[in-house]
């Protein structure tokens, strides 16, 4: 917690907003996107979507691959409480919901399902997308896909699976993934296996984004990795996220962006 703390106070001391952006095309992101106040109708069904999980009191057996928990210290946990702490918060829901439609991505792929908050915005987003999420806990991943087929969420194809294993066995190459949402295993070794991995499918319109990049030093150490990789032109650090962008026409830049 006291790294998270430091991290942060970091983050604010460097962080900008619109102003201090001189790149037309992030320019555009963050005051069109970030920035947009503009109610959406589909935050009401985001905001539903959460209730029902808020107010599932069932508990079940969570398989866990990757870094494990800061919260719970038991592998047996109520799915509500899962809701609470470990989904993606509103604003970001509401935010990643923005992203999809700004982007407007046909092919999505999402590496940690959890129950689904995420994903769903993802849906919502652009409802035209077709979405890969991958779950390595067989509960987790059956409790989003009874929310996905309650709340009509048509375009999400749900994978339980180990991620380095789908993604070694997927054919990548021939695959274009216009947005990744990397939300899995948080560890240094994983992130970085997992890019390196996913780096066929880029395009000049691919957008990436990492969570918890700031969530241990390890966490920070792989973004600063992904950041001074040759084939990353542009990054933005939200704190809780980083997008990343390989865009041949744009220098190679960061920001630091306070949303």
């Amino acid at each position: 917690m006291l790294f998270q703390i430091k991290a942060y106070l970091n983050f604010l001391w460097h962080s900008k907003n619109q102003h201090g952006v001189h790149s037309p095309f992030v320019y555009s992101l963050v005051t069109k996107c970030f920035y947009d106040k503009k109610i959406k109708p589909e935050y009401k069904i985001l905001k539903a979507y959460r209730n029902a999980l808020l107010q599932n009191k069932n508990t079940i057996e969570v398989t866990d691959f990757g870094a494990g928990s800061r919260v719970f210290k038991s592998n047996t946990r109520q799915i509500s409480k899962i809701a609470q702490t470990a989904g993606i918060t509103p604003k970001r829901a509401e935010l990643l919901c923005r992203i999809a439609n700004y982007f407007q991505p046909d092919t999505v792929l999402e590496i940690g399902t959890s129950l689904g908050l995420a994903t769903s915005a993802l849906s919502l987003g652009n409802q035209k997308a077709k979405i890969i999420t991958l779950e390595g806990c067989p509960e987790t991943s059956g409790i989003a896909k009874t929310q996905f087929q309650q709340f009509k969420l048509d375009n999400i194809e749900s994978v339980v699976t180990e991620f380095e294993t789908y993604l070694k066995d997927f054919r990548l190459s021939t695959f274009d993934f216009r947005l990744i949402y990397f939300d899995g295993n948080h560890s240094k070794k994983a992130t970085l296996d997992y890019f390196e991995l996913l780096l066929p499918t880029i395009s000049n319109e691919t957008v990436w984004i990492f969570d918890d990049i700031h969530w241990s030093e390890d966490m920070e150490a792989a973004w600063e990795t992904i950041k001074n990789h040759p084939k990353v032109t542009v990054t933005i650090d939200t704190f809780q996220w980083g997008l990343v962008f390989f865009r041949y026409e744009q220098e190679k830049e960061h920001f630091i962006i306070r949303i």
